[in-house]
């Protein structure tokens, strides 16, 4: 095999398929880029059986073949060389030498017919949404995935189609994030559960282009992304998801207007007092036309009072700072609306459309020490 490449075309290929790099596996081809130019172009792939990503490359095929190789020294390699034409020549034996101006590398690559290619899968129906939509309803609702494996559906966002709206969930047991869009169509009503780290490496290579499309495909076992010139395939989680509609309310006994950047920053100050492993909660004390936000820790307190617009009975109830947080950084409203029942009791942060919904369940605390 041989190829000439632009550094930059074949780095920006490599950054797009290491996110399906293997970081733990026993099998030395997962730990490998394969790259194929045997159908008249030049691709790279990835694949650790439970993620797989291929994409193209711009580049000039001399001499057609594939190879397998280390992604870690590969992609160091491609790094590390000046910005030029990259050549990558194999022979019979898979030594592989890369070759950019006066720099020359020579490397052993492995056959790349024992490479683990993507799953072929049928391709139908396609679902399409903006490159924008879909990394921003990733954005809004991945921090609250569980992460941990003791129940493996947690791990996972719900995707449920319903016509011509697509809806996003995820849940970790303490808190709720649920995301509505509407769609230019209207498809068949499904839903499957993504895992969390394939949405979490797709968020990181999507271009997120607001005049660019996503094609997502469906399948009984997978979930397939086609974006520009790469291709995504992961396995989805089996099981039933929550019910998650039956989790949420629309009664409330406080409901409270507030400045969401006011909120935000008032609470972030207030973890400066807090120390990783504490759990502290940070308590609101609603009454009248203020919110009083008050947190006692080792380290120290800190009081702070807010303006806001309330209907409805003063509360005082206590939450997990870093909830909060996480849901109001993804809020792009300049105002927001929280309604609460009493201090046991969930909290939800929704908009009127309620295109989108955060839950957050309180916590105990001793009232004495505030």
């Amino acid at each position: 095999m041989k190829l000439i490449c632009q550094k930059s075309n074949l780095l920006y290929g490599i950054n797009m398929v290491l996110k399906a790099i293997s970081s733990k596996t026993t099998m030395a081809i997962l730990e490998c880029i394969l790259i194929d130019a045997t159908k008249g172009e030049i691709t790279l792939t990835a694949n650790n059986m439970e993620l797989g990503i291929e994409t193209k490359v711009g580049g000039t095929i001399e001499e057609g073949g594939m190879i397998a190789l280390d992604a870690k020294i590969f992609s160091e390699i491609v790094r590390k060389l000046p910005d030029n034409e990259v050549r990558i020549n194999t022979d019979d034996g898979f030594k592989t030498s890369i070759t950019c101006e006066k720099a020359k590398f020579n490397i052993i690559g492995k056959s790349g017919e024992d490479f683990s290619y993507l799953p072929e899968v049928e391709k139908q129906e396609p679902l399409f949404i903006s490159q924008f939509s879909l990394k921003e309803i990733i954005r809004q609702t991945i921090f609250s995935i569980g992460d941990s494996n003791d129940n493996k559906i947690m791990t996972g966002e719900l995707f449920e189609i319903n016509g011509n709206e697509l809806k996003v969930a995820s849940l970790d047991g303490h808190r709720i994030s649920l995301r509505k869009i509407e769609l230019k169509e209207i498809y068949l009503n499904r839903k499957v559960v993504v895992p969390g780290k394939t949405l979490q490496e797709l968020m990181k290579i999507l271009p997120g282009e607001i005049n660019e499309e996503v094609a997502i495909f469906f399948t009984k076992n997978h979930i397939i992304f086609e974006f520009e010139e790469t291709t995504v395939v992961s396995r989805l989680i089996e099981g039933e998801y929550f019910k998650i509609e039956q989790m949420l309310s629309t009664d409330y006994e406080t409901r409270i207007k507030i400045n969401k950047r006011e909120l935000l920053s008032c609470i972030d100050r207030a973890t400066l007092l807090v120390r990783e492993g504490d759990k502290k909660p940070i308590i609101m004390n609603i009454s009248s036309d203020t919110m009083e936000l008050k947190i006692n820790s080792f380290i120290g307190s800190m009081d702070e009072e807010i303006d806001i617009q309330k209907d409805g009975k003063d509360i005082m109830i206590g939450f997990n700072p870093k909830f909060f947080i996480d849901a109001l950084r993804v809020i792009d409203d300049e105002e927001i609306t929280i309604y609460m029942v009493n201090p046991k009791s969930p909290c939800f942060i929704r908009n009127e459309t309620e295109s989108f919904l955060y839950l957050i369940l309180p916590v105990n605390f001793n009232t004495a020490g505030y």
